[in-house]
C-alpha cells in the first residue's frame, strides 16, 4: 500500500474523530433540556443516520472532492492531506483561544489554499459559491427559528417535546447529508474511490461518535448556554430551523456548517422573546471566529503546500 494512502487514511480518522468532538456536542446539546432525547440515545440515533442517509446522497461529498478543485487525479492525496491538517490546526488555535469555529468552512478554506499551493485545478467560482452559501445559512437559520419560535410559544410542553423528537430527528438527517460528508470525502479521497460504501460510512461514523462523547460537555455549554439565556422553546426552534435550512443546501449539494446554522438559529429564537436573551458578546466572538476560518485556512494550507512541493521538487521526489 502506498504512504500516500496510508497517512491520508490515518487523517481522514483523526478528523471523523475531532468532526464528533466539534460538530457532535453542539447537535445534542441544543434541546437537552427537554429529556425527550437523552445524549446516548441521541448519538446511536446520530450514528445511524451517518451510516444510512449517505449511501442515498453524496452530493455535498463530491463537492468537496470534485467541485472545488481537481483532487481525485494526481497529487490529490498529498493536497487533501495538508488541507486537512491545515484545517485542524486552525480550529485548535481558534477554539483554544475561546472562538469556537466551523471546521467545515476550515476544510473548504484548506481544499481551496492545499490545492492552489500543489499546483491543482481550483474552481475559484464553485468555492465563492460554497462562502455565500455558507454566509447565508446562519441568517437563513435564524430568520426560520423566529418564525418557528413564535409559532411554538402556543404548544403546550408535551407537544413541545413532541416537536423536540421531530426536530432532533430533521437535524441528524441534514448533519449527515450535508456537513458530515466532509469526513467521507477524506476517505473517498485516500481510497481512490468516487462513491463511499458502507463500511466506509460505517466507520466514519463509529469514529464520530468516539468525538461526540468526548466534546458534548463542551461545545454544547458554548451554543446552548453562551449565546443566549436558552429555554426549552429556543432548543426546539433551533433544532427545526437548522435542520430545515441545512437539508435545502444538502440538497444543491452545497456544504453547510451545521454549527453556524444552529447558532444563527439560536439567535432568531432568542431573539423572538426579545433581543436581551441574546449574549452579543460571545454571539460576536463566533462571528469574529467564522470570518477568520476560511482565509486562516486557505493561507496555511497554501503556504505548506507550496513548500511541500518546492522541497520535493528540489530533492528530486
Amino acid at each position: 500500500m502506498q504512504l500516500d494512502v496510508v497517512v491520508l487514511g490515518a487523517v481522514a480518522c483523526v478528523f471523523a474523530v475531532v468532526s464528533g468532538a466539534n460538530d457532535g456536542g453542539a447537535l445534542l446539546a441544543t434541546g437537552l433540556k427537554l429529556p425527550s432525547v437523552r445524549p446516548a440515545a441521541g448519538i446511536l440515533a446520530l450514528t445511524a443516520a451517518l451510516v444510512l442517509v449517505p449511501l442515498a446522497s453524496q452530493r455535498v461529498a463530491l463537492t468537496f472532492v470534485t467541485r472545488l478543485g481537481g483532487f481525485g487525479g494526481p497529487g490529490g492525496r498529498q493536497a487533501m492531506t495538508i488541507a486537512v491538517l491545515s484545517a485542524l490546526v486552525v480550529v485548535a488555535v481558534l477554539s483554544g483561544s475561546g472562538r469556537p469555529t466551523s471546521l467545515t468552512l476550515a476544510v473548504v478554506g484548506g481544499l481551496a489554499g492545499a490545492g492552489i499551493g500543489w499546483g491543482l485545478p481550483v474552481s475559484g467560482g464553485a468555492v465563492a459559491l460554497v462562502l455565500a452559501v455558507a454566509l447565508a445559512a446562519p441568517f437563513v437559520g435564524a430568520l426560520v427559528a423566529w418564525v418557528v419560535a413564535r409559532l411554538l410559544g402556543l404548544a403546550t410542553r408535551r407537544g413541545l417535546r413532541r416537536w423536540h423528537l421531530a426536530g432532533f430527528a430533521l437535524q441528524c438527517v441534514a448533519y449527515a447529508a450535508n456537513d458530515g460528508q466532509k469526513m467521507l470525502s477524506v476517505f473517498m479521497i485516500a481510497l481512490g474511490v468516487s462513491r463511499a460504501p458502507l463500511s466506509v460510512t460505517s466507520a466514519a461514523a463509529a469514529l464520530f461518535a468516539a468525538g461526540t462523547l468526548y466534546g458534548l460537555p463542551r461545545a454544547g455549554r458554548t451554543l446552548s448556554r453562551e449565546i443566549i439565556v436558552s429555554r426549552p422553546l429556543h432548543g426546539v426552534a433551533a433544532e427545526l430551523a437548522s435542520g430545515a435550512a441545512v437539508v435545502g443546501c444538502a440538497a444543491a449539494g452545497m456544504p453547510v456548517s451545521m454549527t453556524q446554522a444552529i447558532a444563527g438559529a439560536l439567535i432568531g429564537a432568542g431573539v423572538s422573546r426579545g433581543g436581551g436573551r441574546v449574549r452579543w458578546p460571545a454571539a460576536l466572538r463566533i462571528v469574529v471566529a467564522w470570518a477568520l476560518t476560511l482565509p486562516a485556512g486557505g493561507l496555511l494550507a497554501g503556504v505548506v503546500a507550496l513548500a511541500v512541493r518546492l522541497a520535493e521538487r528540489g530533492a528530486g521526489l
